[in-house]
């Protein structure tokens, strides 16, 4: 898998993807994550990428010039099947949404930043508009590289123990059961005796009933 990030601040990234899950798969050659910066791609001689919005609201817009030229020089050299935008008004990222996209080959995640890009880019460069919550960052870079760790690590072989990801929180709608490890005992706190009893049927249904009664508690709405 290829991920292509666009970005007016590549190095408030840059350093995510350079370790743990993320530095695993490139280094397994299971995914490429290139940063590319906006200002190399503008004609303006400051390298500046924004411009005060018509109609005189506050803020700066990100030109759509620098945008078209820098997925117009990403498409001559492959095909891809989504050109996402980081934007507050998006659909809102899940784990089934991060299931699909880690099927995918190739993807473009353009982070959105200042009062926002000019709209002519959502309306005829954007395939795919993703929010990572109802609230306001900086700037699309965290929603990005939050995209990316949550698709990278569910690519076959980037986790050694595949089944731990199946495991995670939303995968099947519920949230994750409680976990323990040793001491089964500390400071007269015990775990949980069924998961010392061996027996996996028992331990089955034990983590089911757990995640149920935990989901219901703290997020009714997934069970919906």
């Amino acid at each position: 898998m290829r991920i292509d990030i666009l970005t007016v601040l590549p190095e408030m990234i840059d350093g995510m993807l350079h370790c743990s899950i993320l530095q695993r798969a490139r280094d397994k050659g299971l995914a490429e994550i290139h940063l590319h910066n906006l200002r190399d791609y503008t004609t303006n001689k400051w390298r500046r990428v924004d411009d005060y919005p018509f109609g005189g609201e506050a803020g700066m817009v990100i030109q759509i010039e620098p945008v078209d030229r820098a997925l117009s020089a990403l498409k001559a050299e492959r095909k891809y099947d989504e050109i996402i935008y980081t934007s507050p008004d998006g659909e809102k990222f899940s784990q089934p949404m991060a299931n699909s996209l880690s099927m995918l080959k190739n993807i473009v995640i353009l982070c959105g930043h200042y009062k926002g890009i000019d709209y002519r880019i959502r309306e005829h460069l954007i395939t795919k508009e993703i929010s990572v919550g109802d609230y306001v960052l900086t700037g699309g870079e965290l929603a990005a590289a939050v995209i990316a760790d949550a698709t990278v690590r569910l690519i076959p072989g980037v986790i050694g123990d595949e089944q731990s990801a199946l495991s995670d929180s939303f995968q099947d709608g519920l949230l994750a059961p409680p976990v323990y490890t040793r001491p089964a005992e500390y400071k007269g706190w015990k775990v949980p005796e069924v998961l010392l009893s061996g027996h996996e049927k028992k331990i089955s249904e034990w983590r089911l009933q757990q995640a149920q009664e935990r989901t219901e508690r703290l997020r009714p709405e997934l069970l919906d």
